[in-house]
């Protein structure tokens, strides 16, 4: 099975895709880890992408289409793939499904997680973890037993990620909102598109990804 994961940063979109990895063998693809990996490779598609990163400008959609390409060219895609991070365009879904219908394949589902977007900013803005173990903590929501100490190492240095701020995330949900909102209709008329509460508890979260999976006969 193929599968798109969409949410904004913040969702739970890798947790989700490392426990479909697990659970069903297919090949986690996040497009960041993918294009640091090509340009690594010194493959033709890395060296394209890497003069186009060192110039300052985007990688375009093409070459991007074509590293998924060849990603998907590796044993481990045998069982099938998580796409996370691409496509974010119309064009890029247009041209993802014309790369695929050549190679033979085909999206199977894509699955949005849906998300309360002031929810979310009160989820990311409030985290913080501890600097020697990197046990994570909230604000409000899970605060160290002991105040000051890490319940998992007792450490008492803690750090924050400096985009982990209302102002950021309320930026970056904009863009993505921008950004995806006309590829919801664009595979929801294919019949491709599912949408599972990004919201709930992780393994609620889980349980609807499996249902949306199980239902595409995995």
């Amino acid at each position: 099975m193929n599968l798109i994961l969409l949410g904004p940063p913040g969702a739970g979109k890798g947790t989700q895709a490392k426990e479909l990895e697990e659970g069903h063998g297919l090949a986690w693809l996040s497009t960041g880890d993918m294009l640091r990996s090509a340009v690594a490779s010194g493959s033709e598609i890395g060296r394209r992408a890497k003069a186009v990163m060192e110039r300052g400008e985007l990688v375009s959609d093409d070459i991007m289409i074509a590293m998924i390409g060849e990603r998907i060219g590796r044993s481990d895609c045998a069982r099938g793939f998580i796409l996370d991070g691409f496509p974010r365009t119309v064009a890029q879904a247009e041209g993802l499904d014309s790369m695929l219908a050549q190679e033979g394949r085909s999206l199977d589902r894509v699955i949005e997680m849906r998300v309360d977007d002031d929810a979310l900013v009160d989820r990311i803005s409030g985290r913080f973890s501890c600097t020697a173990c990197g046990a994570g903590y909230h604000d409000r929501h899970r605060r160290p037993r002991i105040e000051g100490v890490c319940d998992s190492c007792g450490g008492t240095e803690f750090s924050r990620r400096k985009d982990d701020n209302a102002e950021t995330v309320k930026t970056r949900l904009a863009a993505y909102h921008d950004q995806t909102a006309p590829l919801l209709p664009y595979y929801r008329k294919r019949g491709a598109l599912a949408t599972v509460d990004g919201m709930a508890s992780i393994d609620e979260v889980k349980q609807q990804i499996a249902a949306v999976v199980e239902a595409g006969d995995v």
